[in-house]
């Protein structure tokens, strides 16, 4: 669904311009960007997460579904016991969850936007949201939290801290609100994809909702389809693509298959 804060760019010079617009920080002399960004390879996609595609009693089977994975999973999979490092390691191998991943770097979102070839008939989309100016949205307890730590995003130590499960979390306000924090290093491919994580603090709000009253907070750039091929091709030689961003066989077999597909008309 359009909102106001959507811009439809119309080049690569254009796509980079508004990637980094707000980047320069004049207290420190720096070139430091408050977005966080999420590629979508079809404008009409949502914000929804992948617990709440799901459907049906979703929200209560949350607890059922980590609770198994953890069961199942090898005792050493976790780097740490705490509901958020599962979490993370949750969603990094595919089972619903609450969270939806995002990326510090704007050109890792754009690899997202244009990766499926059968969606370059569509417009893509980049999510940028200013995770700063969120802050000022979180709970008391977890603001004082990201001060005293000289944070601007939390980890799952920090997150443990104040909460050891989602009743606790949810618990800290009696209104929704979303909390970013950077899972753990669990393998290359988070790093290299410079991974973000959000979560609301309660399973049934969508993102997108509760940014609706925030214009302030956000900023939605469409990659027009007629873009999308020059996108892709400068992406690739940058070395921003499936071989980086998933090291291993699994990542060059996708990127030789989709690089040397044919350009369709």
């Amino acid at each position: 669904m359009p909102t106001p804060n959507d811009i439809r760019v119309d080049s690569w010079e254009s796509l980079n311009a508004e990637l980094f617009q707000d980047s320069w920080q004049a207290a420190l002399g720096r070139w430091r960007s408050p977005y966080t960004y999420r590629g979508l390879a079809d404008v009409e996609y949502d914000l929804k997460t992948s617990l709440i595609r799901l459907g049906g009693n979703y929200h209560r089977l949350e607890a059922v579904l980590l609770r198994n994975f953890r069961k199942y999973a090898h005792r050493d999979a976790s780097p740490g016991d705490s509901l958020w490092n599962w979490l993370a390691l949750a969603q990094h191998h595919g089972l619903p969850t609450r969270l939806l991943d995002w990326s510090y770097s704007p050109f890792v979102a754009l690899h997202f936007a244009t990766i499926e070839l059968e969606k370059y008939d569509c417009d893509g989309l980049i999510w940028c949201v200013d995770y700063i100016k969120v802050i000022q949205w979180l709970p008391p307890v977890l603001r004082e939290l990201l001060q005293q730590e000289v944070a601007l995003a939390f980890n799952v130590d920090m997150l443990s801290r104040v909460a050891s499960s989602f009743q606790e979390l949810d618990s800290l306000s009696s209104d929704p609100f979303v909390v970013f924090f950077e899972p753990p290093s669990l393998d290359d491919r988070i790093i290299n994809q410079a991974a973000l994580f959000s979560m609301m603090s309660s399973p049934t709000t969508v993102f997108e909702d509760w940014l609706t009253d925030k214009p302030e907070l956000y900023r939605r750039i469409i990659i027009p389809a007629g873009l999308k091929w020059e996108v892709r091709d400068k992406l690739d030689q940058v070395m921003v693509n499936e071989r980086t961003l998933f090291p291993g066989l699994d990542g060059l077999g996708s990127y030789l298959k989709r690089y040397y597909s044919p350009r369709q008309p």
